[in-house]
């Protein structure tokens, strides 16, 4: 088996154990299965794995960012590039949340629920558009990157490849020494992924043993109109979009684009699943590196569909159920707010819960609503991060072959970017 069938195994495993775990009442025990398999290894594996991906999030972006700007070799078009990647990110992330707020609002989610009185949730103060373009640029490039500022590292990184290019000749050795770098990163993602199927299984199987049916049940409509919108933004809109602006196979595409889906699912980090989505799109579909070292972290920082369609869904949920109706304006408003806090959100497991509060502020929400939907939100985390992945991919897929840089051969042979894979496992073994 390939390294994509070896993580489908975990997870349907880690889905079959849960359960188990789940319906015979292990977890709720309170005995050795919760505390030292549920909570210890399922835990500490799927711990380590997520951390180590999160170690290689900060020197991959800069490293790849720095390398694909000089891989570009020409400022001109690398401004081509980085305007196209964000007004698209944009584009999906408007039509994300409007799509949200229009099913949510016609299935009028949330009707007929009883509020939960108390919370330990307080509101956060909503960043000014101001304060996000100041935060940009970092005071201490390398504070940026210990506290994992991934807008400032980017802006740094960037900043640092083009300067570099306007003095390649003269620094040359500099720009070879990049290049290594990012090839030994590459390798040290190559070596962690290995530990993929193990750490899926851990990682599925924790959170369905904590989790159950119950509250999915007692919020099917939030859960079923959540999931609904996301597949259809997910495996329809993007997809389409793809072969709106690009022409390229929208199904070879979802195919292709399955191993980061898996691992977004599993580490619901879009951050953490950055390596995994550079492999798919550089090895897979033939995206050149120089485009997709750029569109792919960057994308990881700004682009939050799944995030910003979260937080139109429960925004309408905790509205009808506190009885609050909502104006036109105010759904302009959560549009407005959810475009801006998905720009300035970490790509890092239950921070959507977080900007939530930011939104529900704006439009006068009681943010103690956010403790109904906070039991189910783990495992709708990693539906949207997937989705959220699905269209960093898909941008990069529009962008790159808006400039030539997509191997048309590569990205039509099913096998491509697999042998890779099997030689990696081969070497290691021996």
């Amino acid at each position: 088996m390939n390294l994509t069938q070896k993580v489908l195994v975990g997870l349907f495993l880690g889905l079959a154990v849960g359960l188990i775990i789940n319906v015979t009442g292990l977890y709720d025990s309170e005995g050795f299965t919760r505390s030292f398999v549920v909570d210890g290894v399922f835990y500490t594996v799927g711990k380590l794995f997520v951390n180590a991906l999160k170690m290689l999030v900060v020197p991959l972006v800069f490293f790849s960012l720095v390398t694909g700007v000089i891989g570009i070799g020409d400022i001109r078009l690398l401004g081509r590039v980085g305007g196209k990647s964000f007004l698209l990110y944009l584009l999906t992330t408007a039509i994300a949340i409007t799509l949200a707020l229009g099913m949510a609002t016609t299935f009028n989610v949330g009707a007929g629920i009883e509020a939960v009185s108390e919370s330990d949730f307080t509101g956060s103060k909503a960043p000014s558009l101001a304060e996000v373009i100041i935060n940009i640029v970092p005071e201490n490039p390398l504070q940026a990157m210990v506290e994992g500022n991934m807008l400032a590292v980017i802006f740094y990184s960037v900043v640092f490849g083009v300067c570099l290019l306007s003095v390649s000749r003269e620094a040359s050795n500099v720009v070879t020494l990049m290049e290594q770098l990012n090839a030994v990163m590459m390798k040290m993602v190559e070596l962690v992924m290995l530990c993929a199927p193990y750490a899926v299984f851990c990682l599925i199987a924790k959170a369905i043993s904590e989790l159950g049916f119950e509250l999915v049940v007692s919020l099917f409509a939030y859960v079923l109109v959540l999931v609904t919108v996301l597949l259809v933004h997910g495996f329809g809109i993007l997809p389409g979009l793809l072969k709106l602006f690009s022409g390229l196979n929208p199904i070879t595409f979802l195919k292709k684009i399955q191993a980061a889906q898996l691992f977004a699912f599993s580490t619901a980090s879009s951050g953490a699943t950055i390596p995994v989505t550079l492999q798919s799109v550089k090895n897979r579909m033939g995206v050149n590196g120089s485009v997709a070292s750029f569109t792919v972290p960057f994308g990881a920082t700004i682009n939050m569909d799944g995030t910003a369609m979260m937080q139109g869904v429960a925004t309408v949920f905790v509205a009808n159920v506190y009885g609050i109706d909502l104006s036109l304006m105010d759904y302009l408003m959560v549009i407005m707010m959810a475009v801006l806090a998905s720009i300035g959100t970490a790509g890092v497991p239950g921070v959507g819960l977080v900007m939530l509060t930011m939104v529900f502020s704006q439009v006068n929400l009681p943010v103690e609503g956010i403790a109904l939907i906070i039991g189910v939100d783990r495992i709708l985390d990693m539906i949207r991060t997937a989705v959220n992945i699905t269209g960093d991919a898909a941008v990069t897929c529009i962008v790159a072959k808006s400039e030539n840089k997509v191997d048309q051969a590569v990205f039509n042979n099913p096998d491509a970017g697999l042998m890779e894979e099997e030689e990696l496992e081969v070497n290691l073994n021996q």
